[in-house]
């Protein structure tokens, strides 16, 4: 008999998209291979997006 999971399942695939943007344990931040922190650079910024959460602001008064 066959687990029903594994009539579902996919195996993990790497993704062909390579980061443009490194993380440095030392720093403790995702690094441009120039050095600079991925946050200044305008494209890395729009290619990977945001997120916002507003858990906090419904369970805290002072958010």
């Amino acid at each position: 008999m066959r687990p029903f999971a594994l009539s579902y399942a996919r195996p993990a695939v790497k993704s062909a998209a390579a980061t443009p943007y490194t993380y440095d344990a030392t720093r403790q931040l995702n690094v441009l291979p120039d050095g600079r922190p991925a946050t200044s650079s305008r494209a890395v910024l729009l290619a990977t997006g945001t997120t916002a959460s507003t858990a906090g602001s419904k369970t805290h008064f002072d958010d």
